[in-house]
């Protein structure tokens, strides 16, 4: 039935396919003559290119093709283009996937080699001679930002990429007049998204055509064909996209990176189609980093808990060349530093800073989980200032019911009942009794987040600086034999994307869920998706242009009913794939009968006034972000001799407007969630004092198992967005703002005889161990 699917916890339809081995990832392409690659990498951090010798390579045995930087230079019309450019004065370095002149970071491709299989590839590797000449590397941000601190980019004045400030209000006067002064640095170790299945790309370049298809492990299909497009100077219409099933993304595979340009090289040098997948030890420098960050923040507030102002300069830790989002993550932690709360007077700075590190890109949450653990570290911070309970300032400063839509300093936030969550969020600790659990090293955190979704409107993101759309297009069709098929170019990623689809398309069309396939992965088959599967968008977007798609036809087929039937359309009710006349009993038509109709016999039974087919396309370009909220409440335990955490229990209340399916929603929070944990407790990247990477594989960057991971608990409520067809907003990146900040604060309760502060993450034990003996001292 297609009735009451809007809500329902389905059984996800990908899961039968993907839990029985027969799902098809990158590495499962196969074709006649393809041959694989690999990348040879600087293993410094800064160096001048002197020398690269292929000769040995390219006579080893079984190899088709050896490239370089150069030869990179020769083959394409544009460098790795940079999507995203917020600041008004962004630098913005010419970037080649292959490095030119200089390596910048460890782990910078110098050469590829495609050969017969990998192992060969990787034995040629070994025979290609580099002679570098060693530069001094700023891998920190202090060294970076130093006086006379050595630059990545001699023609410019430093190793800032670019700068740019935020201002609303009075800030100086809601300082001058403030009753209370909160100064506080923040720092966040560098992480990564790490997806169970490395990047990957197939790419076939037909030299009789000359035409372009790939095969990609990717979030954003369209966008990957933009770039292509723009790289090598070749139009669009020559280049194809494929997008097999997605092993986990997390961001990490929304970036354009330099390995689907190298790969496109080879195969044009060889005419042969050219593997090239990223090994784990690669992915530690060769994916996209996050997360690096330090900002410093005042806080202005009266003695009544009233917070009046907010300062902050963030210090976007970047790497040594730009990936293809910019200064954006960092952009988007100071834009929304305020958070949920309603601050009148704000001056937020961001300094973009360029270090000998791989390069900044996106991961779950984007910026959001570092401005999140600002604004919840401060507000816990005054209210022990002043000996007020801490939600008692969250319920001061949250922005009322009645002010949305509100103008954040950035963005307008469409709707929100905070307090409604907060007191749902602290009902279910009540009844979980963890007051009881609470002391002897034991202790309750909090954290209130809200989340930008539905990304996003695309005249505004393109005044932001972002060099690309965020509308969808969704086709929805009705086959001859009255089933339906759902065409998106939203990649699937594990996300249950394809069953969230197809309940919106079943619900609107009266059919049962059974009878809807959805369709996506091929740009030459799918319809264009603008910012592809990231931004919490595919429920918020991608599901409103199916719903609203899914309507237009619905319409049409109750029209032709009609004529059929001989009654009006408005006497007509569709559902489980039956047009019934209402009120009449046995008088109906099935889907089958008019999509039979509507291909293959429409003689003396079609309106003439009506187009043959059943389909209809749209395209939704959202007129506002839609924003989510939710709380989350950690207990936790602290053993004091060891600074070891262990997380006990951990809540969600959340709100996502309209929920599809609450089994996918739960999942997309859990995992959220788990990888909060990580970040919080576990995840950092290492580099050495000589600026050279020193995590390389997961006996070094730590990961939560299930043994780390407590049970999730969610509660929901539903706020709908009124301008989303369906009251729709996204989810997907909700469980992982909040958890860093609530896992903090929970660590503080269960210490709070020592005084212990948490301004940095992860918490590890030796950090947390030092910061117990330090208050036991005082």
């Amino acid at each position: 039935m297609g009735e009451g699917l809007i809500g329902a916890r389905v059984t996800r339809q990908e899961d039968v396919r993907l839990l029985t081995g027969r799902a098809r990832y990158i590495d499962d392409v196969t074709m006649p003559g393809l041959l694989e690659a690999a990348v040879l990498r600087s293993p410094l951090p800064h160096a001048r290119i002197v020398r690269v010798d292929v000769t040995g390579a390219n006579a080893h045995p079984g190899v088709f093709a050896v490239v370089t930087g150069e030869d990179v230079l020769s083959c394409t019309k544009a460098p790795q283009p940079v999507i995203w450019a917020n600041l008004p004065d962004m630098r913005i370095p010419e970037t080649h996937a292959l490095a030119v002149g200089k390596v910048r970071y460890p782990g910078q491709g110098v050469a590829a080699v495609a050969a017969k299989d990998r192992a060969t590839a990787e034995d040629a590797l070994e025979l290609i001679e580099v002679e570098y000449e060693e530069l001094p590397a700023v891998s920190t941000l202090e060294q970076a930002l130093a006086d006379g601190a050595p630059k990545l980019y001699e023609d410019w004045p430093g190793n800032i990429a670019g700068t740019g400030t935020i201002p609303v209000g009075d800030v100086n006067a809601a300082f001058a007049e403030a009753d209370v002064v909160l100064t506080e640095s923040f720092r966040f170790a560098r992480q990564m998204g790490t997806p169970l299945e490395t990047r990957g790309v197939v790419a076939t370049w037909d030299p009789f055509t000359d035409r372009l298809d790939v095969w990609l492990s990717t979030q954003a299909p369209n966008l990957a064909r933009e770039l292509l497009g723009e790289v090598f100077g070749l139009s669009i219409d020559k280049i194809r996209v494929r997008t097999p099933d997605v092993g986990g993304g997390f961001g990490n595979k929304f970036d354009f990176y330099p390995e689907e340009v190298v790969a496109t090289i080879l195969s044009r040098r060889t005419g042969k189609p050219v593997k090239l997948i990223e090994d784990r030890a690669e992915s530690f420098v060769a994916t996209a980093h996050s997360r690096e960050q330090k900002i410093d923040v005042e806080l202005a507030a009266k003695d009544d808990g009233t917070i009046t102002g907010l300062r902050a300069t963030v210090y976007g830790v970047l790497g040594g060349v730009l990936g293809s989002a910019g200064a954006s993550p960092c952009w988007t932690t100071t834009a929304l530093l305020t958070g949920p709360y309603a601050i009148p007077n704000v001056e937020l700075s961001l300094v973009a800073v360029m270090t000998n590190r791989s390069p900044y890109g996106s991961f779950r949450g984007y910026g959001l989980p570092k401005a999140n653990f600002v604004h919840e570290r401060l507000v816990v911070r005054l209210a022990k200032r002043l000996g007020m309970d801490a939600h008692a300032v969250r319920r001061k400063n949250f922005i009322r019911p009645e002010a949305f839509p509100y103008q954040s300093p950035v963005f307008v936030y469409d709707s929100g009942r905070y307090e409604d969550c907060l007191d749902l969020c602290l009902k279910a600790v009540e009844e979980a009794g963890w007051a009881e659990r609470r002391g002897n090293g034991v202790g309750i955190g909090y954290a209130f987040h809200n989340e930008l979704t539905g990304f996003g409107p695309s005249r505004i993101i393109n005044l932001a600086g972002l060099g690309h759309s965020g509308f969808d297009e969704e086709v929805v069709r009705v086959d001859s034999t009255g089933h339906v098929t759902v065409h998106t170019g939203l990649s699937a990623m594990g996300q249950g994307l394809h069953t969230t689809l197809a309940q919106v398309a079943a619900q609107t069309l009266g059919v049962p869920l059974d009878h809807v396939t959805v369709l996506s992965g091929d740009t030459d088959s799918c319809p264009y998706t603008g910012y592809g599967s990231a931004a919490s968008r595919g429920a918020a977007v991608g599901g409103a242009a199916v719903l609203n798609a899914s309507a237009r036809l619905r319409a049409k087929i109750l029209r032709v009913a009609g004529h059929i039937l001989e009654v009006s359309p408005d006497d007509l009710s569709l559902d489980d794939g039956v047009v019934s006349v209402k009120g009449v009993p046995g008088k109906e038509i099935t889907l089958a009968a008019i999509g039979d109709a509507a291909y293959r016999r429409l003689n003396g039974v079609w309106p003439e006034d009506e187009t043959p087919t059943l389909e209809e396309r749209e395209v939704y370009d959202p007129v506002n972000v839609a924003t989510s909220f939710g709380c989350t409440a950690v207990l936790a335990e602290v053993d004091r001799e060891t600074g070891v955490v262990t997380l006990l229990d951990y809540l969600i209340a959340h709100d996502c407007g309209t929920v599809i399916n609450p089994t996918i929603v739960d999942g997309q929070l859990h995992g959220g969630a788990a990888q909060a944990i990580g970040g919080a407790l576990y995840e950092e990247l290492v580099y050495g004092a000589d600026g050279r990477m020193e995590t390389t594989s997961f006996t070094g960057y730590l990961l939560p198992t299930a043994t780390e991971i407590p049970s999730f608990s969610v509660s929901h409520m539903t706020t709908p967005a009124e301008h989303v067809p369906g009251g729709f907003k996204g989810m997907g990146e909700a469980g992982v703002i909040g958890g860093g900040a609530a896992i903090a604060h929970a660590v503080e309760d269960a210490l709070r005889e020592y005084g212990v502060e948490i301004t940095s993450l992860p918490i590890t034990p030796p950090r947390l161990l030092a910061a117990i003996k330090r208050g036991a001292r005082r």
